[in-house]
């Protein structure tokens, strides 16, 4: 008995130091790949940040290699556990909405008049995000502008693949606008928010609404450092920031493959620039291009990308890349024109800031009025970083307070 119980010891003591080597070796390996640029304020606070999300990914691949559950559900489960109580301030309820799940939050104060509305689409790559994780902020939103805030919890990828979450908010925020009266909400003043994947939403249901002569019309979109395009991952920011966290330009490109295809098979090409013809890219360069980038954004470093061709077969598995409902930024300027009063915020360390940078001047050159506000210390997903107190940046602060 002492034998098999000593066994047991050793091996338990051999599978956790296992464990432990294979997440830092993990960790050390993609720290290699990272980079911390010295503008970011609080660095060691990002590299905090950044190590949880490593190991918290290590441990899901590990367990979907034992066969216990998938990486995928294994984050979503730790993500979720963050439940906060009730809101002094607020009434917060869950409902449905054709069929999809939001959840509401109305001011608890008397209102002499009726309420803006927020329809709010959270960020997570289309795989990741949900009611939960963006439950702080939305709250936030909600008690510092006195808005009755509507968080959409859309249908998310490899399972449901596009247009699944573009659908569930659109959806979602026709409902809403055709039974604001229920929530005490002015039907003329009704926004669409969004961060990162969710800033991609807002922008494509903003679009789609536009010619709708049947709906009041929307009264602002914000997009909070959205991605906009999938036609090139070499713009300036992209090369800048290529491994500033919390977004790699691979995991860019990877979460994008994800909610088009459920996989990243063409991921090389799409890095490269060769799944889409030249023919096509050309017809685009006059909204996706550097050149339309501001001088002062390409001082990194940048270098200009050499145009690749690519075969009919990656282009015929790939071509979907070119949907506006995809890529708001490939919209036509007919549609680009009726669009509501626009806010963008982008980060200066964000592999999507140069999806913002050119849609700004796209709503801008159609006559659209744009409030920009750049972080310049933010990198990707900093907003969300208010989620925790002591993990919090003062640019975060900053930028909400901008949105609000």
């Amino acid at each position: 008995m002492a034998v098999v119980y000593t066994l047991l010891v050793l091996f338990l003591a051999v599978f956790v130091a296992g464990f432990i080597l294979l997440v830092m070796g993990a960790i050390n390996f993609d720290f290699s790949n990272s980079e911390i640029p010295p503008g970011v304020n609080q660095p060691v606070k990002l590299r905090v940040i950044h190590i949880i999300l490593i190991s918290r990914a290590v441990v899901g691949k590990i367990l979907e290699n034992i066969g216990i559950c998938s990486q995928v559900s294994f984050v979503r489960y730790v993500q979720d556990r963050k439940i906060l109580g009730a809101d002094t301030k607020l009434f917060i309820k869950d409902l449905w909405f054709e069929k999809v799940p939001v959840r509401i939050y109305q001011p608890k104060v008397p209102s002499a008049s009726q309420r803006r509305g927020v329809m709010f689409f959270h960020g997570g790559g289309w795989v990741f995000g949900s009611l939960e994780t963006h439950e702080k902020l939305c709250r936030s939103i909600a008690r510092e502008s006195e808005s009755v805030v509507v968080s959409v919890g859309y249908r998310l990828a490899p399972e449901h693949k596009y247009p699944a979450a573009y659908e569930d908010c659109l959806n979602a925020t026709i409902h809403f606008m055709k039974h604001t009266e229920h929530y005490g909400v002015d039907p003329a003043h009704v926004i669409v928010c969004g961060d990162s994947a969710g800033g991609n939403l807002a922008a494509a249901v903003s679009q789609t609404l536009a010619g709708r002569s049947d709906l009041p019309k929307l009264r602002a979109q914000i997009l909070i450092y959205p991605g906009l395009q999938a036609l090139d991952f070499n713009l300036p920011s992209y090369q800048q920031n290529r491994g500033v966290p919390l977004l790699f330009r691979e995991r860019a490109a990877f979460y994008v493959l994800q909610y088009l295809y459920g996989n990243a098979l063409k991921l090389e090409e799409v890095l490269e620039g060769s799944h889409i013809p030249i023919d096509i890219k050309l017809n685009y360069r006059k909204w996706v291009s550097p050149d339309n980038i501001p001088e002062k954004f390409k001082a990194r470093g940048y270098k200009p990308h050499v145009l690749l061709d690519c075969t009919t077969e990656v282009y015929g598995t790939v071509e979907r890349f070119c949907e506006p409902n995809l890529c708001p930024l490939l919209a036509e300027d007919a549609i680009i024109q009726q669009l509501p009063e626009s806010f963008i915020l982008t980060c200066e360390y964000d592999v999507l800031r140069d999806d913002g940078l050119l849609y700004k001047k796209r709503l801008e050159d159609n006559g659209v009025r744009v409030t920009w506000y750049h972080l310049e210390d933010g990198f990707h997903g900093i907003i969300h970083s208010l989620n925790s107190d002591w993990l919090s940046f003062p640019a975060a602060q900053r930028g909400l307070d901008n949105i609000v």
